[in-house]
């Protein structure tokens, strides 16, 4: 039997639930198991577990059939626990690494207590660490496990389980289960604190308490349920009741019921305005039935707030109360001036059209930081163009680009006063980027963020970490992420790192990339028109080779001597090399292309069509790979400096290990493996099909479709992704041949 259980009830936490259990698998201290309760979950989390266990044993997943809340969730998991000691722990929350060795070792040394405590810190999305504002509390120094009454200051910590090891055998003897509704940590940690006759603590930092930005936390939610607090306390003082023994604890327990009775009320976050004064009410009628013949009010503010709920007199408290948001309120409305004085930078013309009404017929549509009509934004836009054609489509164009909009597009210039129009009237908005912050979102538009890549590379908040971002504004990044109503994913991978690093209230759209539907569905004939465009004859193999942006590079230098690379390919073989969007032309490969085996693609050409034309891909860490691989075709991964684009960038998976394809690690091993058939061999192969699998799941060709109907026509039903068996793709260029020749 395992020394600790862990039970990890989990609801909505796709993007955090692989983190807190990877803080768990990687503890230095094994003898652990994990009891996982898939609460119903909606969204991945429930696969996320099953891929989980799949690889470790230690992980044990009960999937529940409906959604019980989370109290009932964790007796689920506490039913299945085997451990000497259980521990509990929120699936968006993450162990300290070493704190189960440390609670292992400090339960031997104080001879296995009823109850261990230990400390934790809350962290916020921009990397703020807070310390516990009780933690003296937990410093032990030489002192062995203890009864309450040697320390009865434990009641005032923060009422929560995830901060205590329970030793399981007192657990079932007590009769310990969690109820539901809200605050059920209260009766739980009340009644076994004051029942344990041996208590231990620690004054080390074990957990790391997630404040996230958006949801996840009942606190910050106004509702009804609240009022389940009532019955809480009802619970806690029926404990009490059925254990005489335990009555010297009575009067503390009151002042912690109206204290957080209080806290309640104090909220403004949490009780809907018309139940305030029914839930003061409420809370009277407890503190008059429970409150001890001994018991003596505190002094000063808060004795003034019991002495109100002591006489039933919710009116004085109110008035008190409203004087102090009056007060705030003044702070706001000044703060709010100070943002509009801002907003008036933008323009008196701005300001105006802010005031029109919304066209219910207008999608102003950007790729790329408004520089080229390409990307998901151009996909949706084509098969917008098929199913709602009376919704006129605006392309926003920099000024500098203009040259290479596509005939017959609409387009505005960014910064002029049909740009702004656009911005302040169109319904819907869409891009694969962000709007200016210059954007005011209307009550009504309809913000559809589309991304352009699945990330390899650290993205939103997750850069924080990494020296390659010191310079991002993550507050103002999180504003423009505030803004979206959708957001597009080809993948549960991009879904739980989307939801993560940018934790705003959109909702994800799993969809798949729409910019890859011509990828599934084109034709022989689109497949050899493309290679025509590129002058590629039959017969000639095309490395498409698409390095990826480096932040410690200032301008492209392909990292290959591709001189060198096409003479040992021979003549049959010709390099596609497309530079990153961020860099301007090489003035390398214009010479190199002069041979006519190096064509520079870098800037033209839509990189689907190269996609079509290309043989195979080369590339490091771009996200064309996972584009390219619903083609099915070879990919090769030239990683010679991955050891420091990952400590630069930071990565979500070992491109080493998870290749969707052969690796070389030096030019000399590329060039070797491109002379053998090992860029296309069969082992090459498998590591594509379990990659495609992975990262294209949704890609089947009808994406683009799938995000009209659900953002444009609002229809709320998706259309069921074609099952990856039976999925087709463009012929191979090989084919396309042989198709000809047939014909």
């Amino acid at each position: 039997m395992p020394r600790l259980t862990l039970v990890v009830p989990v609801y909505k936490v796709q993007g955090y639930v692989a983190e807190c259990l990877d803080s768990i698998l990687r503890q230095d201290y094994t003898d652990v198991e994990i009891v996982a309760v898939d609460d119903c979950s909606p969204d991945g989390s429930g696969a996320i577990l099953d891929d989980y266990a799949s690889r470790d044993d230690r992980i044990r997943v009960i999937h529940l059939t409906e959604n019980v809340g989370l109290g009932r969730a964790r007796n689920a998991g506490l039913a299945e626990a085997r451990g000497d000691y259980v521990l509990f722990l929120d699936s968006d929350d993450t162990l300290d690494p070493g704190a189960l060795s440390a609670i292992a070792h400090r339960l031997d040394a104080t001879g296995d207590p009823e109850i261990l405590v230990y400390d934790y810190v809350r962290t916020y999305w921009n990397g703020e660490v807070r310390p516990n504002q009780r933690a003296e509390v937990l410093r032990h120094g030489d002192d062995g496990a203890f009864p309450l009454r040697d320390r009865p200051e434990l009641l005032d910590l923060l009422q929560i389980v995830w901060n205590k090891a329970y030793r399981r055998d007192f657990v079932e003897r007590l009769g310990l289960a969690f109820p539901p509704g809200y605050y059920e940590d209260a009766p739980w940690t009340f009644c076994s604190l004051i029942a344990a006759e041996r208590i231990a603590v620690l004054d080390r930092v074990c957990v790391h308490y997630r404040q996230r930005r958006e949801g996840g936390n009942i606190l910050k939610t106004v509702s009804r349920k609240h009022f389940d607090v009532f019955d809480q306390y009802e619970r806690v003082f029926g404990f009490l009741d059925a254990h005489p023994e335990l009555e010297q604890w009575r009067s503390r327990l009151f002042r912690k019921m109206v204290d957080h009775y209080l806290t309640i009320l104090d909220r403004p976050g949490r009780l809907p305005r018309d139940a305030r004064a029914e839930f003061f009410h409420r809370a009277a009628a407890d503190y008059a039935a429970r409150v001890p013949a001994d018991f003596a009010r505190p002094s000063g503010g808060r004795g003034y707030k019991y002495t109100m709920l002591e006489r039933d007199a919710y009116s004085a408290l109110a008035g008190a109360t409203k004087a102090v948001r009056t007060r705030q309120a003044v702070k706001r409305r000044a703060g709010a001036a100070v943002r509009r004085s801002k907003r008036s930078a933008m323009g008196l013309y701005y300001q105006s059209q802010l005031r029109a009404p919304l066209d219910e017929n207008l999608a102003l549509f950007s790729a790329y930081w408004s520089r080229s009509v390409s990307c998901n934004p151009a996909a949706i836009a084509a098969e917008l163009a098929r199913l709602a054609p009376q919704v006129r489509q605006v392309w926003a164009i920099r000024a500098d680009s203009v040259g290479a909009v596509p005939k017959g597009v609409e387009y505005v210039r960014v910064g002029s006063r049909e740009y702004w129009s656009a911005l302040a009237r169109a319904k819907y908005l869409v891009n694969n980027v962000n709007f200016t912050d210059s954007l005011v979102k209307r009550e009504g538009q309809v913000h559809l963020q589309t991304h352009h890549g699945t990330p390899l590379k650290t993205m939103g908040l997750d850069q924080q970490k990494y020296p390659a971002s010191t310079s991002m504004d993550f507050e103002k990044l999180l504003e423009r992420c505030d803004r979206w109503d959708y957001s597009l994913s080809s993948n549960r991978h991009s879904t739980t790192v989307w939801e993560r690093v940018y934790p705003c209230s959109y909702t994800s759209l799993e969809t798949g990339y729409p910019r890859n539907d011509v990828l599934v569905n084109a034709t022989a004939e689109d497949v050899r028109r493309a290679r025509g465009a590129l002058g590629l004859a039959d017969g000639t193999t095309a490395f498409l080779y698409m390095p990826t942006h480096r932040e410690y590079q200032g301008e492209f230098r392909p990292r290959l001597d591709l001189a060198r690379l096409a003479d040992s390919l021979g003549p049959d073989v010709t390099l596609l090399v497309r530079g990153h969007y961020f860099y301007s032309a090489s003035p390398q490969l214009a010479d190199l292309q002069r041979s006519g085996r190096i064509v520079d693609v870098s800037g033209r050409h839509p990189v689907e069509d190269l996609y079509l034309a290309a043989d195979a891909l080369i590339t490091d860490y771009s996200s064309a790979m996972f584009d390219y691989a619903v083609l099915d075709r070879p990919i090769v991964v030239f990683a010679d400096d991955w050891e420091v684009y990952r400590a630069v960038r930071g990565t979500y998976f070992d491109l080493l290990t998870e290749s969707p394809g052969a690796v070389a690690r030096s030019e000399d091993a590329l060039i070797e493996l491109l002379r053998s058939d090992a860029w296309r061999d069969g082992t090459a192969a498998d590591l594509r099909e379990v990659f495609r699998r992975r990262f294209c799941e949704f890609d089947d060709g009808r994406a683009a479709e799938r995000v009209v109907r659900r953002v444009f026509l609002g229809e709320p039903t998706p259309i069921p992704p074609v099952p990856f068996e039976e999925r087709s793709h463009a012929p191979y260029p090989a084919q396309v041949l042989e198709l000809v020749e047939r014909a």
